[in-house]
């Protein structure tokens, strides 16, 4: 547990700094969610990727958008190639304990899990003969289909209410490998659809014909819908924003989430140098 603590506390110095005008990056250091009591999971990892910019507000502009792609965009960025490293560690952690769901989530909005998601899930479909597939779980506030330009005509709601099949909710990304199913219709229910055994039965079936999925929860503090997700999934990955979240909210969420399925944190945002972005 130290190494955990030890990880928020150098991330809530640094929101610290930033607020006082210092903005010297603060290290990175490896952590372990899981308490003394928990059966021991696969080995964690601790990623550090920034992505810059701001926070994203309800609109997706063309800058947020190309953000949210960048690894499709600009497949031999300094960037793209951390989301290759963190692929390759889930995929040595999966070599283990079987990782075929992973669901990305933060402890609050803006956070830059949806970043996170889209662009592990297109260079894991980048991978020989593997097949992906990236789910849009925020049925409040989607932003995969607008993120990728895609025109989905179903989404999950439509599935799990009966009104569509997965496979006409399901759209490939063009000039891809990746497939993708967002989200159409905004429900009214959509944490009791979350929970529904529909769910259940959707990823039981869908992870019998792809090697990953990725799934795009909302944030998790105040919101039933990223703890039903997480619960469903093999494991999940916290994203937190450097310089923003506070570390409070962070022991919060890991404390609403399972931490036996958490395999490791992004902080996302963090400064090296004069650098926006930076890897350890």
């Amino acid at each position: 547990m130290a190494k955990v603590y030890e990880a928020l506390r150098r991330a809530e110095e640094e929101r610290k700094r930033k607020v006082s005008g210092d903005v010297a990056p603060a290290p990175a250091v490896d952590w372990d969610p899981t308490p003394q009591t928990a059966p021991k999971p696969p080995r964690r990892i601790s990623s550090l990727l920034g992505l810059g910019g701001k926070r994203p507000d309800r609109g997706i502009t063309a800058a947020d958008a190309n953000k949210r792609r960048i690894a499709l965009l600009e497949p031999d960025s300094f960037i793209a190639e951390q989301f290759r490293t963190l692929r390759s560690r889930i995929d040595s952690m999966a070599a283990e304990a079987p990782i075929n769901t992973i669901a990305i989530t933060s402890a609050n909005a803006g956070e830059g899990k949806s970043n996170v998601a889209i662009n592990l899930a297109i260079v894991t479909a980048m991978s020989v003969d593997r097949r992906v597939l990236l789910i849009d779980c925020d049925m409040r506030r989607p932003t995969i289909y607008r993120s990728l330009g895609v025109e989905g005509q179903n989404g999950l709601a439509e599935v799990l209410m009966g009104r569509c099949s997965a496979d006409e909710a399901i759209v490939k990304l063009e000039g891809t490998s990746l497939d993708v199913m967002g989200v159409r219709l905004q429900p009214q229910n959509p944490s009791e659809l979350l929970a529904s055994s529909e769910m259940g039965r959707l990823l039981g079936d869908l992870s019998e014909r792809y090697d990953r999925i990725i799934l795009d929860t909302p944030a998790t503090l105040g919101l039933p819908d990223s703890k039903i997700v997480a619960g469903l999934s093999d494991a999940y990955l916290m994203v937190v924003r450097a310089g923003d979240t506070a570390r409070e909210d962070v022991e919060s969420a890991l404390e609403v989430l399972d931490r036996r399925r958490a395999v490791g944190v992004v902080l996302n945002g963090a400064e090296m140098g004069h650098e926006r972005y930076a890897y350890y």
